[in-house]
């Protein structure tokens, strides 16, 4: 089948080869992947726009010189025709957000996403592109609301009180399912106890494989939910003109409920073996800004090879020179330089405390500000009720328990546990209330957080990883193979392993009490063997286990994003879709449709 045969428009179609010239120029064309329309009401079929060449992924598909051909060839192929180079995105199209780098992150996933998923069959139909400019206006309406109601929220309390309170419910409810209480045959299915103390009603009836109804009826429950949480977005997002627009609403409904919260979201995004990758490639990065390339005795033994490789220095001056060095290294001179370099770290440290508590007590107090959509944590359900979202200090949010949770602290080291408990305690209650919401240990941390971790300049970034995971080389990825159970058995032992290699062995040997020394703990792919490491291992997979079933991340996944939806918009929590439409296109809004 040939690509013409898809329907796709004129401009995305390949370039054809050019006749061979004397000069050889590399042209930014070649880096682009996709075209699309220009922003323009009037479109003609005979508009002849600049075919799409894709190429293979490299480091420059992400940079923002290619990024902005992309969108500028797929969402605005006039003005790439009369001049690749002319205008700027912010100039071509509507703002998304208050930020050009967001922007063009944003307008990058929009332009793919209309390549791959809309042309392929909108192409069919007509070659008329005004369709993409209604897309676009309206991704760009809802943006800006989003943000507006974003800068509204607590998003210290979100990510690091709300969100970690639905992850230790899924940890608790986990482990209580897997306790075996009683013989394997009168055991209950771990799914239902799971749903049972985690009900939701997207995932029940618990799908039972030798029950097919059962399946079939969840899977509609969960297509009617996803349904329902999209349509009572919509309905607070988009304008009024285009909520009354029956086919439009429906048909981003349909791609936002089945393409994204469906098969993204509700799909991959909750299979056990993708988490562990994405886990693997979290540490990956991480050990790969903590750790040094490369030592100073790697260089210097890099250089002396590459000496002794063109006959410069000889293997015995090598030696030679390797017994004179090791003369030298006296142990005054190695304590020397060890006392050296901790008295340095710890200036270092006492530095940045010094200079975070003065920034913190100079801080302006942070106002009281009502959330109306607050939980009640005294009662035994998530109850909405109004509360004070800064009254709870940042010492008292639920992620330190969930970490003292998940890293099964309580059992490991219980008078470690009992010691940060007491001393929180005296932070918070007395005699200097430093810990307390708007003290100098809370208005430090606060501001650690907003300087280092909430802060927007961290967005840009997580888009394009984001971007590059989901469409690498700017394309649509090849469908991936479900791993066997071996291959995700595998996956989950590189994902334990590599967790194991980014904890300094000292730590890991007293927090496992394995008893093994620090030179006894190989790194991965040289001594697995090692019966100490073995042992870590297999904890460090124990406590991945609890996102091992995609049933039940499904509960915490969803659960997550049905929070941030309410939070965003309370209006969904507090009213019916119906309630919702009645209220912008009023009471005879489905007899006009």
């Amino acid at each position: 089948m040939t690509q013409a045969s898809l329907g796709l428009p004129p401009h995305l179609l390949p370039r054809p080869k050019a006749p061979p010239t004397s000069s050889s120029t590399t042209s930014s064309h070649a880096l682009a992947t996709s075209t699309t329309p220009h922003l323009s009401r009037s479109s003609s079929p005979s508009r002849q726009n600049p075919p799409l060449t894709i190429v293979p992924n490299s480091q420059s598909d992400v940079s923002d010189k290619t990024t902005a051909t992309l969108v500028r060839r797929v969402l605005c192929p006039q003005s790439f025709a009369s001049s690749p180079d002319a205008c700027a995105i912010d100039v071509l199209l509507p703002p998304l957000t208050s930020s050009n780098d967001v922007d063009l992150q944003l307008y990058a996933i929009i332009a793919i996403v209309v390549k791959e998923f809309v042309y392929s069959w909108y192409g069919r139909i007509t070659p008329d592109l005004g369709f993409v400019e209604e897309v676009v206006r309206i991704f760009a309406h809802c943006t800006r609301a989003l943000e507006q109601r974003l800068r509204t929220i607590d998003m210290e309390r979100l990510v690091l009180d709300e969100i970690p309170q639905l992850v230790e419910g899924h940890i608790q409810a986990f482990r209580t399912s897997h306790q075996i209480l009683y013989p394997s045959s009168n055991a209950a299915d771990p799914r239902v106890v799971y749903h049972t103390l985690v009900p939701h009603p997207a995932f029940s009836p618990v799908p039972n494989v030798n029950a097919l109804a059962t399946v079939a009826e969840q899977s509609r429950n969960e297509e009617a939910y996803r349904q329902l949480l999209v349509q009572g977005a919509l309905a607070v997002l988009l304008p009024t003109e285009d909520l009354g627009n029956a086919c439009l609403r429906t048909l981003v409904a349909d791609v936002i409920g089945d393409l994204i919260l469906g098969n993204g979201i509700g799909g991959k995004a909750c299979e056990a073996w993708v988490i562990w990758e994405g886990i693997t490639k979290l540490v990956e990065s991480v050990k790969a800004r903590v750790e040094r390339n490369a030592t100073g005795e790697e260089i210097e033994a890099n250089t002396r090879s590459r000496l002794e490789k063109f006959g410069l220095v000889s293997e015995t001056n090598g030696k030679a020179h390797e017994y004179m060095k090791i003369n030298r290294s006296t142990a005054a001179s190695e304590t020397f330089w060890r006392i050296l370099q901790y008295g340095y770290l710890t200036f270092l440290v006492l530095r940045f405390t010094i200079l975070g508590f003065l920034a913190a007590y100079t801080h302006p107090p942070r106002p009281l500000t009502s959330s109306p959509h607050g939980r009640d944590e005294g009662a035994a359900g998530a109850r909405t009720v109004p509360a004070l979202s800064s009254s709870r200090p940042l010492l008292g949010f639920r992620i330190f328990s969930v970490i003292s949770l998940l890293l099964d602290l309580s059992h490991r080291t219980p008078w470690f546990v009992g010691w940060l408990c007491l001393v929180r305690h005296h932070l918070v209650r007395r005699p200097l209330c430093l810990g307390a919401d708007g003290g100098l240990v809370d208005n430090f941390l606060r501001s650690l957080l907003a300087t280092y971790v909430l802060t927007p300049a961290q967005l840009p970034p997580l888009l394009r990883t984001l971007r590059t995971a989901l469409f690498p080389a700017n394309a649509l990825a090849p469908p991936r193979a479900v791993p066997s159970p071996e291959e995700q058995l595998a996956i989950k032992h590189r994902c334990a392993a590599a967790i194991l290699d980014l904890i300094p062995p000292v730590i890991a040997r007293r927090f496992f009490a394995t008893g093994s020394p620090p030179a006894a703990l190989p790194q991965s792919g040289d001594g697995d063997g090692d019966e100490g490491r073995q042992i870590m291992l297999a904890e460090i997979e124990a406590v991945l286990d609890v996102f091992g079933d995609s049933y039940m991340n499904k509960h915490l996944v969803f659960g997550i994003v049905e929070l941030c939806v309410v939070r965003l918009m309370p209006e969904v929590g507090e009213r019916s879709v119906r309630e919702l439409m009645e209220a912008r296109l009023g009471e005879g809004w489905e007899d006009a449709e």
